[in-house]
């Protein structure tokens, strides 16, 4: 395995996951990491920006340390193409050649919805939740709208459960600051049963939150445009002093010059193995792959680990010419913090369950942070 070049793309959850299981299982592989910058963005916690619980130092990790303990060679680059054989990876700072690619470098957000520029997208980075925080700082009062959107070719293509968290999390914000009746939040989706991969219960338990708090819903209308205060949907306008929408998913942008296999909504074609389909060698993990597997199958950190274990372990098998035997499991795990307590959601192919907001799991998604990140610092 001692002349194996093995590049990742991205610095992610999936990519940072399968680099630690690459040198975890060969101590020889040279493993090369490609993204713009040495650093990780953990954007779960953006949702903790405008209540000054964190600071973009608690959400970007450097990566120097780590990737010289772990021994692996950093790539200042974006990823602009692929050789048609997977083998040389083009990038804005010249050609990268590997003998095995796991493509990690995640989804981009659609941004077709006329007007979406008077929207703040909630997971589209730090400076994202910075500037909620801000706008929010700054406002005597108003009309709050929260939404998100699916990839219409690909409808699993969605991340909606942050948006969930950023209303509840809000309206207790607003609640500690005792102005919470100077502001009206309404939550807005296509779906009358919005979030509806977290399973019936869980959409029945946040719809009963929302109506407890006293945050109004408008179901079942899909949003046509945005302005700079007011949210369109097909029958109703609502007048808006902030809108935090997320759009749905789609491939990155550098995919479109390669030959590699695409799903329907854009992304990278993985099969169980997380191997790409007729493409030696190469593999993808995390929010830009399509995957088989049910309809649940979140787009969400947990799971980028999963695929990219998954994917790390397939290629080093299949570069000591052994077929590739590891399959992931679907599996969705979160919990939807308020800011001051959690409600966990699981659900995996045997079934799932739900509890409802407790302070112990509010400590236990900010626990799990620091151990996560722990690794990286």
């Amino acid at each position: 395995m001692s002349s194996r070049k093995i590049t990742v793309v991205g610095s992610g959850f999936a990519g940072l996951t399968a680099l630690r299981t690459l040198r975890k299982i060969s101590r020889e592989a040279e493993l090369t990491l490609v993204a713009p910058a040495a650093e990780l963005h953990y954007l779960p916690g953006t949702i903790w920006l405008p209540s000054g619980k964190h600071r973009r130092e608690d959400l970007v990790v450097p990566l120097r340390e780590f990737l010289q303990r772990q021994r692996i060679s950093f790539h200042a680059a974006r990823a602009t193409g692929l050789s048609a054989d997977a083998r040389t990876l083009q990038t804005d700072a010249g050609e990268v050649r590997n003998d095995g690619l796991i493509i990690a470098s995640g989804a981009r957000f659609l941004r077709k919805l006329p007007g979406l520029e008077h929207a703040i997208i909630p997971c589209d980075g730090v400076a994202a939740g910075e500037a909620i925080r801000d706008r929010l700082a700054a406002m005597d009062g108003g009309t709050l709208c929260f939404g998100f959107g699916s990839n219409p070719n690909e409808p699993i293509a969605m991340r909606g459960g942050p948006v969930f968290e950023f209303v509840f999390g809000i309206d207790t914000l607003l609640r500690k600051q005792r102005r919470r009746e100077k502001f009206r939040l309404v939550f807005f989706s296509p779906s009358q049963k919005p979030g509806q991969r977290l399973g019936e219960r869980a959409v029945g338990m946040i719809l009963a939150q929302m109506h407890k708090r006293g945050i109004e819903t408008v179901l079942g209308e899909k949003p046509q445009r945005f302005e700079a205060d007011a949210v369109h949907l097909e029958h109703t306008r609502i007048e808006s002093d902030l809108i935090l929408f997320m759009p749905g998913l789609t491939g990155q942008a550098w995919l479109d010059n390669t030959v590699l296999p695409r799903s329907p909504g854009g992304f990278v074609q993985g099969d169980a193995h997380c191997r790409v389909p007729a493409v030696a060698c190469t593999y993808v993990a995390g929010d830009g792959g399509s995957f088989p597997g049910p309809d649940w199958m979140p787009k969400q950190a947990h799971q980028a680990d999963l695929h990219a274990d998954v994917a790390a372990r397939n290629l080093l098998r299949e570069l000591d010419g052994e077929p590739a035997r590891d399959t992931f499991r679907s599996e969705l795990v979160c919990i939807i913090d308020s800011l001051d307590r959690g409600m966990l959601v699981t659900r995996h192919e045997g079934g799932g369950r739900v509890l409802p907001p407790l302070r112990a799991l509010h400590w236990a998604k900010a626990l799990f942070e620091k151990r996560y990140l722990r690794r990286y610092r």
